[in-house]
């Protein structure tokens, strides 16, 4: 049998041999007594009996103090409230209070330029590529990729992606793509990034 490792049985374990100890003329003189072996177990309890009721005791603090800020959060919040109509916005009166106005908010930027687009790897009939997000401007919240015939034609979209890289399949063989990222987000579009070359 293996020692037991769980405090239930070890005390289990205890009891068994106290029981089995007493009166037991086939161990005479075990290195403790059976008065030793029921004093620690009567303590190992006691102290376990106060550790359940210190616990019960902590949780009912914690609760009592998270009700308290809440209460005191309420009463501040009613007083900010407060203050920032007296206030009329005023940051210089309600700094007095150690408190400011709203925010302004912030009005989205197009995202900048995507940067050092690069071919990664490329097969027959697929490429991939990899860039780097912009620089400036606001954050980009996808990038379209476009390819049109080397120094032919109208850019088209060949694919999305909201990583900064995308394979592209099914790319029609034999021909001398150019490729090119541009990020996007509400706000609009960035410049787009330099241009690539894929013989695929």
């Amino acid at each position: 049998m293996r020692f037991p490792t769980t405090e239930a049985e070890i005390r289990a374990l205890a009891q068994s041999i106290i029981a089995g100890l007493e009166g037991n003329a086939n161990f005479p003189s075990p290195p403790f007594s059976v008065a030793q072996l029921q004093a620690l177990l009567d303590t190992v309890i006691q102290r376990s009996d106060a550790q359940v009721l210190s616990q019960a005791a902590a949780k009912q603090d914690t609760d009592s103090k998270q009700a308290s800020i809440s209460e005191m959060a309420a009463a501040l919040k009613g007083v900010l409230r407060y203050a920032e109509s007296a206030a009329h916005g005023d940051d210089t009166l309600l700094s007095q209070l150690g408190w400011g106005g709203r925010a302004a908010s912030h009005t989205l930027q197009a995202p900048g330029q995507s940067r050092l687009l690069e071919v990664t790897q490329q097969g027959a009939g697929w490429v991939t590529l990899d860039w780097k997000k912009p620089a400036d401007g606001g954050a980009a919240a996808s990038y379209k990729i476009e390819r049109r015939e080397r120094a032919e034609g109208d850019w088209k979209l060949a694919g999305i992606s909201v990583e900064t890289e995308i394979t592209l399949n099914n790319q029609e063989r034999g021909k001398e793509w150019e490729y090119r990222v541009i990020a996007i987000n509400n706000a609009g579009e960035g410049a787009p990034s330099n241009i690539v070359t894929a013989v695929l």
